[in-house]
């Protein structure tokens, strides 16, 4: 289930002034790609965990677009994004790297 919730907000982890994606819901941070735990389904804003989401992997689905693997850092749960247009090349590539440093752990 699939809740449309597109909503600027101020990164909880760099303090970037994160804009509307205007195509699907903004789910994580366009400059450092952190998230915050906070749907249960996409959108729907219910998870009480409020923790904040590290990005951890980058994963190519096989789909259409690539997804951040991210870990909670409160409650240790693993959630996946689907990369938006605007994301941070760079950071998606120091992301990569960094997994690839820790042997893909």
């Amino acid at each position: 289930m699939f809740i449309k919730n597109d909503e600027g907000f101020i990164c909880k982890n760099c303090g970037h002034e994160v804009e509307k994606l205007k195509y699907t819901s903004r789910d994580h941070c366009n400059k450092c790609l952190y998230s915050l735990h906070v749907d249960i389904f996409p959108g729907d804003r219910l998870n009480e965990c409020k923790g904040l989401l590290k990005p951890v992997c980058i994963l190519d689905t096989g789909k259409k677009k690539m997804q951040i693997e991210y870990t909670c850092t409160k409650c240790k749960a693993t959630v996946r994004n689907i990369i938006a247009e605007d994301d941070s090349e760079e950071q998606i590539l120091k992301v990569m790297e960094d997994y690839a440093r820790r042997g893909g752990k």
